[in-house]
């Protein structure tokens, strides 16, 4: 695989060459403080953005990974959360975490717990499963509209669109996949007698196939993927059972296909993303335990570019690591906090043909919106791009 352009640079020595001092004294330090303090530096630099006010909401700051004058490889777009997001007033909702205790809601229109995202072929419309309103949202670029769809589901978790946009949304209380066509009607609901709470799915349109991450309960021997043809049945499962061995899972929640078939999971507890080949042999893992570059907290959602690269979602530092096929992280965007472009503990993640990154931002109850730029191919992988942003950086849909 190529480099990840300036960007891939993500070693500490690379980094020093263009940090404050600051920052400097940051990357000095023990590795078990590394992480922390980068994304403290990150929200400090990113504090004087502050929050949205009712008075300045037209326009989002424009924030970029990694810092200058390294070129920017991820940039910052919009967010995602009730109707008036899809214009120029983003006031949305606010809530602290001691309201999300306490257990206010925003209104049913409003997202509030996004779990899982699926994006359009031609990534005009974005699906996303809410899990605390019992919904999934549809969200259309080409109408600027964004509401529940017309049909109940018991916890929704996983979504996922095959070629014809049909909509496979798992549901944790119902132990099932309901299928929905294009115009929102069930045409077929998928269940199996082993699957006890499905979670993240995905879906491989070349073999036809649909994964489903089962982390079923702590007790339970069967923390498995299990996979269906798309007529809903059991074809096998992925994973060696509840472990901490070379491919034995422990709650894995959310799993991605490549072009080639081979299969990504969230094993979240083992604090690691494990790879297996199209007929579900073990090959790989990426990352491991710890509070430092390529290393996890909470591993969640997952997903590949068009060049590949792997992005993981960790709902315990609150930000998005991007890996190439090697494993080695290429760099880190995101970082706990509530100003646009920082995260609170995110779950999901999608990315489309064009590689615009949707998060699902859980604790903020919104979807952010992000850009790969400056990242070109030959064919091989990504490599040297333009000093310059791409116009296409601070562009929405």
């Amino acid at each position: 695989m190529g480099h990840f352009a300036a960007a891939g640079r993500s070693n500490l020595d690379a980094r020093l060459q263009s940090t404050s001092g600051a920052e400097r004294a940051a990357t000095r330090a023990t590795p078990g403080r590394r992480m922390l303090r980068w994304l403290a530096v990150l929200v400090a630099t990113l504090g004087a953005a502050g929050c949205a006010t009712k008075t300045a909401q037209a326009r989002l700051p424009s924030i970029a990974w990694p810092e200058p004058p390294l070129p920017p490889r991820v940039t910052f777009v919009q967010l995602l959360s009730d109707q008036t997001s899809m214009g120029a007033d983003k006031r949305g909702f606010k809530a602290s975490f001691a309201d999300y205790i306490s257990g206010k809601q925003p209104p049913k229109d409003h997202l509030y717990q996004p779990m899982d995202i699926a994006v359009s072929d031609d990534g005009q419309r974005v699906y996303v499963a809410d899990f605390g309103q019992m919904s999934v949202f549809r969200v259309d670029h080409a109408s600027k509209t964004l509401a529940p769809v017309p049909h109940p589901f018991e916890r929704p978790f996983g979504i996922g669109l095959d070629a014809d946009e049909n909509l496979y949304v798992s549901e944790q209380d119902g132990r099932r996949i309901t299928v929905l066509n294009r115009a929102l009607k069930t045409v077929r609901v998928i269940t199996h007698a082993s699957l006890v709470r499905p979670a993240g799915v995905d879906l491989d349109l070349r073999r036809r196939l649909l994964y489903v991450a089962d982390p079923s309960r702590q007790n339970s021997p069967d923390h498995s993927v299990k996979v269906f043809d798309l007529s809903g049945n059991l074809v096998r499962t992925v994973g060696s059972g509840r472990g901490d061995c070379d491919g034995c899972l422990l709650f894995p929640t959310f799993v991605a296909v490549d072009s080639g078939g081979n299969v990504y999971v969230s094993n979240t507890l083992n604090a690691r993303i494990d790879v297996f080949d199209p007929d579900g042999k073990y090959l790989k893992r990426i990352g491991e335990r710890g509070n430092s570059y390529g290393m996890f907290d909470k591993p969640k959602g997952v997903a590949l570019d068009t060049f590949d690269n792997v992005y993981v979602v960790d709902s315990g530092w609150s930000n998005v690591q991007i890996f190439n096929q090697k494993g080695e992280v290429l760099l880190f965007f995101g970082g706990r906090g509530s100003n646009p472009g920082l995260l609170a503990n995110p779950t999901g993640i999608a990315i489309d043909k064009r590689n615009r990154i949707y998060v699902a931002d859980f604790l903020n109850y919104r979807v952010a919106v992000y850009q790969l730029v400056n990242a070109t191919t030959d064919g091989s992988g990504v490599i040297e791009a333009p000093s310059q942003p791409s116009s296409e950086a601070g562009r929405t849909p």
